[in-house]
């Protein structure tokens, strides 16, 4: 299963690798594809001063953290995402909040689920019945279902 994961998922989970968010990210892409645009590895460094401050890391332990994150999903550049695609993540989220059309974009471009935990851009979607979105709350039953078979398996 392809999902793409927002900003906010990526930082939750940098703040807290131990999370269900962290753990999901690290040990679910045994399971599931992650993707996301490349302009979010810029994002992280530019706030990762912000990040320093609210964990308390240092700056061996932030690139560990960050590391542990990011090398699980699998960034691509938004120039390889189709105008169509663009336009139409432009006309979901004019209404709901522009800076995530480079997420939806992507998400519409691989035919995959949105992984967010912003409440607005998850609404908002929904309410123009684009029904490709997925939260923690349904994504992390799915994982222990997975993984749960995989541990039964051997």
């Amino acid at each position: 299963m392809k999902i793409v994961v927002d900003s906010n998922i990526v930082f939750s989970a940098i703040l807290n690798t131990q999370s269900r968010i962290g753990q999901l990210l690290i040990t679910g892409s045994k399971y599931f594809e992650f993707y996301s645009v490349a302009l979010l590895k810029e994002e992280i460094l530019h706030h990762k001063e912000k990040i320093l401050k609210i964990t308390g890391y240092n700056e061996n332990q932030f690139d560990c953290a960050s590391h542990s994150i990011i090398s699980h999903i699998i960034f691509l550049d938004d120039v390889i995402i189709k105008e169509e695609s663009v336009d139409k993540a432009f006309q979901l989220v004019k209404n709901i909040d522009m800076d995530d059309w480079p997420f939806v974009a992507l998400n519409i471009e691989l035919n995959s689920l949105l992984w967010s935990g912003d409440k607005k851009l998850i609404n908002g979607l929904k309410q123009l019945h684009y029904k490709k979105v997925i939260t923690i709350e349904e994504l992390y039953p799915e994982f222990l279902e997975k993984g749960y078979k995989s541990h039964k398996k051997t």
